[in-house]
């Protein structure tokens, strides 16, 4: 399972636009490089990144060869509701990962 960094804010203002960043540390394989002895070094990249709030998704990223090491992605979302972002990702070998984090709107 892939570690990530996620970054939001803590509490805004209802209504308020906020921005939500995610790394995602991963080797992001392209499949075009060899290792050492001339094997190729099979293709594993992330391929799928979805963030949910309260359980309905809000950003989807469908993601390829072209991205590099340690894909970053940042997006923004209105702040409606207090609640909890889910981030959820899965790379070409199956491998899964998960992230949490919670949010306080204020009026």
């Amino acid at each position: 399972m892939s570690v990530a960094r996620v970054n939001l804010p803590r509490e805004a203002k209802r209504g308020e636009i906020i921005e939500l960043k995610i790394a995602i540390r991963h080797p992001m394989e392209t499949g075009f490089r060899y290792d050492l002895f001339g094997k190729a070094i099979p293709k594993n990249v992330v391929n799928s990144l979805i963030c949910s709030f309260n359980g309905k998704p809000i950003f989807r990223a469908e993601m390829g060869s072209g991205v590099a090491a340690n894909p970053y992605m940042e997006f923004h979302a209105l702040a409606d509701t207090s609640g909890e972002f889910l981030f959820e990702w899965v790379d070409d070998e199956g491998a899964r990962g998960l992230e949490r984090a919670s949010i306080v709107v204020r009026d």
